[in-house]
């Protein structure tokens, strides 16, 4: 069964996302494969990302403390609770995300043609982004064209030189030969997935990508209708007129 959105599920932004990010990433790089035969190669490259999870618990870790004064000597009392035992709190814990992106390469020589990224959370927060931060600017100063997907509301878009449109998802094109001017599609809520152009080397016509498409075979053939809950709210929550829209869509379809 098909999403009930026409574009971007945003119930998928949760916690299904790694899931999808995987399988849409190699989607992506099935679909375009035989429009790169034979010259160019689209190949999945994986790597981990080290994040440090913050802990849940919302404690400071600095006891409440108080000043009393008995017989003329100030002495100093912990207000905060005291305990006979060590407290069992959460604390903050790296953790190995797994991160998948495309490498184009042409098959004579195997050089970096265009890397495609499908950015996940951990891309725009905290010491992942730091480490995605990195990455991009090393592909920014090389002679590959670099294509980020951006599917999530959550988190810190790319740096640009000046403001992105109002928009919950992007996609944002640098090819190596125009920079440092980039192509941006912002993409509404309701509105399909764009097909947008993948560039190749000089003299090589760009390569269409149908992100709709992409999306749309991994929902169907995950089964992702069956692993979310429509029922509840989408994470990050919508604002309140995405959100009617969203019920609406809902609504009508059961």
């Amino acid at each position: 069964m098909p999403s009930p959105f026409p574009g971007m599920d945003p119930y998928l932004e949760g916690g299904r996302w790694m899931s999808c990010h995987a399988q849409l990433t190699a989607e992506i790089a099935r679909q375009l494969a035989p429009r790169l035969r034979p010259k160019y190669l689209a190949l999945t490259a994986e790597r981990c990302v080290i994040e440090t999870v913050p802990s849940e618990s919302g404690l400071s870790i600095y006891p409440d403390v108080g000043v009393a004064h008995r017989k003329g000597v100030a002495e100093v009392a912990i207000s905060g609770p005291q305990a006979r035992v060590p407290l069992r709190m959460q604390g903050a814990m790296p953790e190995s995300v797994p991160h998948v992106s495309i490498e184009i390469r042409d098959t004579a020589q195997q050089r970096l043609v265009t890397v495609i990224e499908v950015l996940s959370p951990t891309n725009k927060r905290g010491d992942g982004r730091v480490e995605y931060l990195a990455k991009r600017q090393r592909v920014l100063l090389s002679t590959a064209h670099l294509l980020e997907i951006d599917l999530l509301r959550a988190g810190q878009r790319v740096p640009m030189g000046e403001p992105l449109p109002d928009a919950p998802y992007f996609v944002v094109l640098s090819r190596a030969e125009r920079r440092p001017v980039v192509e941006v599609w912002p993409i509404a809520i309701d509105v399909r997935l764009p097909v947008v152009p993948v560039p190749l080397l000089p003299g090589d016509d760009d390569v269409p990508l149908d992100l709709q498409a992409a999306l749309t075979t991994v929902y169907d053939a995950v089964g992702m209708d069956l692993a979310v809950d429509y029922e509840g709210s989408p994470v990050p929550p919508l604002s309140d007129e995405a959100a009617a829209w969203s019920a609406e869509v809902l609504a009508g379809r059961g």
